[in-house]
């Protein structure tokens, strides 16, 4: 900086020259009109004006120390940070660099729900020398199959359901109306209708959007019990029975905990509780709509698995099972071991990855509540099976799920099936502008206001939901062939391999703990040992009758 202006700016501060301009301004706009009057002097004095007043109201406010040192340029900076997340999505991060999710995987999804072409040219963008890098291990001899859409049969294990589920391997998950715009659950159901996959609800339960299309859902019960509650926020058995008995209802999905943020209840505050938010969740208009921590129905195991077949005969036995995200161990043990005691067991169960969320949480929650996705999916998956009960309860998992490759590394570990969030969200239009919670969706998805969701036109964007299901599937069914496969649910933790450091690699098999059928009750009888410390430390302690950890 020249020693001129270093001396200048000690007696008059440089940054007040930005207002110092704006009373020029307003000062030779005022000049000129009364020379000669017109619509440029006009203008000119009453910008400056404009600026003048803005000055002076910066260096009187207290709130804010950047806007009474920085009049008038001091809003630059609310500005950049307001823009910030587009500035850094568009111009800044690389391709791959997932924030939540990269700028390939987004036009992967953009790309196949709008029915371009998704292949790239010049070869891989990854570093396949990198450490955590994985594949699919293909064969020599390719098979040849007659169709992408793979189903896995739910409540078919043995319960007392009478009415199985044939589901898709790809379905929408849990986002409530409320949480997401008219349209968007319009687009996003008449999609699954079309396409003969399934749409979760959400806890926010099944609104008019849901039924106007038709397509199945997955009704998801929450603790708030909405579309089944009492006037005290308790469960109404005659209200779930008229709501499961409808055809449109394929599954009963109770929600003990969600990845966003496992552990913490919600309220959704009055005003935002609209007539028709209202009367999808059956509650008053204009009032506090609170979600708590837990559920009232149930305190222990035993009454979570009664509960579980209460539903299912109140729906008429269609398939009931339960979400959550991995937290205790002991506590996953001790469903179990009251499945066992009470004969009672789930059609299916859905792993929420921590890594998981559309809606906004804390960030505590967000970042370190919750267990990821792999490990929360292969410890059910090892339970079951070290019991000799997997072929009990199909398992399902969500969290961050949007290619096929994702699908099949879900398989591996373990799932039936896999739900999408994101991913279906993104088809929608979804930028990743993070503004979800706020009503300001700049794309219509997740908003309230009347006009914001105008920008999505239904028609449109259930086409697109139709084509990235199709697509995504499509392009599995090109992986479960390459791999020599006549279905996704063949593939094993051998199919995938991960590099480990930069001279070795290692399959799934061979890095992931997997139990062998029977081995858990084996290790109980003190046949075999332990073969994991999770089930060493915490199986014997855990128990039916409590949630809690015995000594």
């Amino acid at each position: 900086m020249p020693r001129w202006l270093i001396r200048l700016n000690e007696h008059v501060p440089i940054r007040y020259g930005v207002w110092a301009f704006a009373w020029f301004l307003f000062a030779w706009g005022l000049c000129r009109w009364a020379r000669v009057p017109g619509w440029s002097a006009a203008f000119l004095s009453a910008a400056g004006g404009g600026l003048v007043l803005l000055g002076l109201n910066d260096v009187r406010q207290t709130s804010r120390s950047v806007l009474r040192n920085y009049p008038v340029i001091g809003h630059l900076r609310y500005l950049l940070e307001f823009i910030r997340p587009e500035l850094r999505q568009y111009f800044i991060e690389s391709d791959n660099e997932a924030a939540p999710f990269s700028r390939q995987q987004r036009s992967l999804v953009y790309q196949r729900a709008k029915g371009e072409p998704d292949k790239r040219p010049f070869g891989t963008q990854k570093d396949v020398g990198a450490n955590g890098y994985e594949w699919l291990s293909h064969s020599v001899s390719p098979t040849h199959l007659p169709s992408h859409d793979f189903r896995v049969t739910i409540g078919a294990g043995g319960s007392s359901c009478t009415q199985p589920y044939s589901a898709s391997l790809f379905n929408i998950s849990a986002m409530s109306f409320g949480a997401l715009s008219a349209n968007a659950i319009l687009a996003l159901n008449t999609g699954a209708k079309r396409g003969g996959f399934a749409h979760d609800t959400g806890e926010g339960s099944i609104s008019r959007y849901h039924r106007g299309p038709g397509g199945d859902l997955i009704w998801e019960i929450g603790s708030g019990y909405f579309g089944c509650r009492s006037a005290d926020g308790r469960f109404d058995e005659a209200r779930f029975a008229a709501n499961a008995s409808e055809p449109q209802v394929k599954l009963i999905e109770l929600k003990i905990s969600q990845g966003a943020k496992p552990g913490h209840g919600g309220v959704l505050p009055g005003p935002k509780v609209t007539p028709e938010i209202a009367e999808a969740r059956e509650v008053p208009v204009g009032q506090d709509c609170v979600s708590p921590a837990s559920h009232s129905a149930f305190s222990t195991p035993i009454e979570m698995m009664q509960f579980i077949e209460k539903l299912r005969q109140l729906s008429g036995g269609k398939p009931v099972g339960f979400k959550f995200c991995m937290g205790h161990p002991w506590e996953w043990f001790a469903m179990v071991k009251a499945m066992q005691q009470t004969g009672f067991w789930p059609d299916f169960i859905v792993v929420d990855g921590a890594e998981g969320g559309t809606g906004a949480a804390p960030l505590e929650f967000t970042d370190h509540v919750g267990a990821p996705l792999q490990e929360g999916l292969l410890l059910v998956h090892n339970t079951l099976v070290g019991l000799g009960e997997r072929h009990r309860v199909k398992i399902g998992c969500a969290g961050k799920v949007i290619s096929s490759f994702d699908i099949a590394r879900m398989m591996a570990l373990g799932a039936d099936w896999c739900n999408s969030a994101r991913g279906f969200m993104f088809a929608l239009g979804c930028i990743q502008a993070q503004a979800c919670h706020t009503g300001h969706c700049p794309t219509g998805v997740t908003t309230q206001d009347p006009m914001r969701q105008r920008a999505l036109v239904v028609p449109d964007k259930a086409e697109r939901v139709l084509r990235y299901h199709r697509n995504t599937l499509h392009a599995l069914q090109e992986l479960v062939q390459a791999a020599g496969l006549r279905h996704p649910n063949e593939i094993t933790a051998e199919h995938i391999v991960r590099r480990v450091s930069g001279v070795e690699v290692k399959r799934l098999s061979n890095l992931l703990p997997y139990m062998k059928a029977g081995e858990l009750l084996a290790a109980e009888r003190g046949a075999v040992p332990w073969s994991q410390p999770v089930f060493e430390q915490y199986w014997l302690r855990a128990r039916a009758e409590s949630f809690e950890l015995t000594d």
